[in-house]
């Protein structure tokens, strides 16, 4: 089972109940009519990239669904909270796999943390490849040194934060990279 196609999602919900808040997450997402199973963070060669709305209609309701997931929850008022998906794609994407990676956290902005599961990803991949990159300097130097290996293809990354809810209910953040077989 190699999934031949992904879509990249991201949604946030708010109820009483953390389950609750999760669930409207998910339907925030799309993807909340599906058997979700979490899997670890290789992105599979020559997988495509499709349109969140070209993936739904592959898939049916119901139907076992695997995905890398990110997911944050609180319930304290106006805590800022974030979850990102990160990607990086090889060269030969053909024949080699990528890295998709997964960060959840609090107090930083959709971009810092975008960037951030990004770099992770990125990371990830130029260490399999045996890029020489100098791992303090900042993500966009380091960017820069991947790209100019030649070996790494992309990289891009999607976010999702939210401020908790001003009452104390659950507030749920996720970012998923949804496979398709």
């Amino acid at each position: 089972m190699v999934p031949k196609y992904v879509f990249f999602t991201k949604g946030v919900g708010r109820d009483k109940e953390e389950l609750a808040s999760f669930e409207l997450a998910l339907r925030d997402a799309g993807i909340e009519r599906f058997n979700l199973v979490t899997v670890s963070s290789i992105f599979p060669p020559d997988c495509t990239i499709v349109s969140k709305e070209k993936g739904l209609k592959m898939l049916s309701s119901g139907s076992i669904v695997f995905c890398v997931m990110a997911r944050n929850a609180t319930n304290e008022p106006n805590r800022l909270l974030s979850s990102a998906i990160g990607l990086a794609i090889p060269t030969d994407k053909k024949k080699m796999y990528g890295y998709l990676s997964e960060h959840h956290g609090f107090g930083k902005k959709e971009k810092v943390v975008s960037d951030y599961a990004e770099d992770l990803a990125a990371t990830m991949l130029a260490t399999t490849l045996n890029i020489k990159f100098n791992p303090e300097s900042a993500w966009d130097k380091r960017a820069q040194a991947y790209k100019a290996s030649g070996k790494i293809f992309k990289s891009r990354s999607i976010a999702q934060t939210a401020e908790g809810d001003k009452d104390g209910r659950w507030t749920t953040v996720l970012a998923a990279a949804v496979f398709i077989l």
